[in-house]
């Protein structure tokens, strides 16, 4: 039989890419192999994962809030936490979430524009996983227009009193502190909310059908009575949150591709095992083109990946390129996941076998922070000028 190669090794896709990038990515997947991989299927079907043990594991791994600088956290490259996504949303993107909610949103937020004291009291243990954050945003009615929440701070005295809801939140139930965004008399800000404030409730949401790896839940703010120190000082308006999103959105590009080269990987291994006619399936005209299409969807999305984290190390990648970014890349992930699971037949739809389990998952990564819609807009603006929104 003729040599064969791995999705990677085809696309050449480690080709130029820093051998201490490499190694991070390698460290992260060969934990995922150990730890993880064999509690997934399991998790996903029960429904509930053990996200605080898996928080403190993420911390001694050194990925939580890797990408910024101090406090406790690495610092480490754009391309090295785009590549550990990758790794990280290959196991499940419910983990991912995690990792993505903690340190790009709830971490960032403080990092950017909290004050010293706030950024001291949490980002260390934050960045060990021994305090989970979460990211007040979306709202029951204003998921893509966040500039119509309805969160509402008031001033009482030298306190601000919080009173709203919040809708879809990962991480909510199992967190110790909430970045939560209201609006005030000077325009909406982020407010440090430890979550054992009286007022703060977080109930979990259940019965879903994606993510099933991870908390997702409601924040209920009712009369959320908070010191001035709670306030991020150094930014107002949507800048603050949608800036929090666009380094989310970064790990999402990555992330994706890593649940569609999971799903590859699996199909090509079943295809080789499953034998019908007296021959594997991989041996048969239909399935080799299916599995070379979706390989060149798998590279070219990696390709992208990685061009857009030297541009954001160059500095230079702008939130049009981010939405681009993940426009392309979740769409084609979620279609790779649906087509291997297609190959694997009426064993797709096992929890033994990762595809449709990704696929799931890819349907909530296809419409959280910023759905389809609104980065096709993003990015139809981008190229006419033309604000397409209202």
């Amino acid at each position: 039989m003729a040599r064969t190669w791995t999705p990677n090794e085809l696309g050449a896709l480690d080709h130029g890419l820093r051998e201490d990038d490499l190694a991070l990515r390698d460290t992260t997947r060969n934990f995922l192999t150990e730890r993880v991989r064999p509690h997934l299927p399991g998790w996903y079907t029960d429904g509930a994962a053990p996200v605080r043990e898996l928080a403190q594991e993420f911390g001694r791994l050194g990925v939580l809030g890797m990408h910024l600088t101090g406090y406790g956290c690495a610092g480490a490259s754009p391309t090295a936490y785009g590549l550990v996504c990758a790794e990280i949303e290959a196991a499940d993107s419910g983990l991912r979430s995690l990792v993505s909610v903690q340190g790009s949103l709830s971490m960032q937020a403080i990092h950017s524009f909290g004050s010293e004291e706030q950024k001291q009291e949490w980002l260390p243990q934050m960045a060990a996983g021994e305090a989970i954050g979460c990211f007040g945003l979306t709202e029951p009615d204003h998921g893509s227009d966040p500039a119509g929440m309805r969160t509402r701070a008031r001033r009482e005295g030298s306190d601000w009193v919080l009173d709203g809801t919040k809708m879809w939140i990962s991480n909510g139930s199992v967190a110790s502190v909430a970045v939560v965004w209201a609006q005030t008399e000077d325009g909406i800000r982020g407010f440090v909310v430890p979550t054992d404030t009286p007022g703060f409730s977080a109930p979990e949401i259940g019965g879903k059908l994606s993510l099933r790896a991870s908390v997702t839940s409601e924040l209920v703010l009712e009369g959320v009575r908070l010191p001035e120190s709670a306030v991020l000082p150094g930014v107002v308006g949507l800048k603050g949150p949608l800036s929090c999103l666009t380094e989310a959105r970064f790990g999402i590009i990555f992330g994706a591709m890593g649940a569609a080269r999971d799903s590859l990987e699996t199909a090509i291994s079943y295809a080789d095992s499953r034998v019908q006619f007296d021959r594997p399936i991989a041996g048969f005209q239909l399935t080799q083109a299916k599995l070379a299409d979706l390989t060149a969807d798998y590279v070219t999305g990696m390709l992208l990946a990685l061009h857009l984290a030297r541009l954001k190390e160059a500095g230079t990648l702008a939130p049009a390129q981010v939405s681009l970014g993940k426009l392309n890349n979740v769409r084609r992930a979620l279609a790779i996941a649906r087509e291997c699971r297609s190959v694997l037949g009426a064993n797709g739809i096992s929890a033994d076998y990762s595809p449709l389990r990704h696929a799931a998952n890819l349907e909530s990564v296809l419409t959280y922070e910023g759905t389809t819609e609104m980065h096709t807009l993003v990015v139809g603006q981008a190229l006419t000028g033309h604000a397409a929104f209202r």
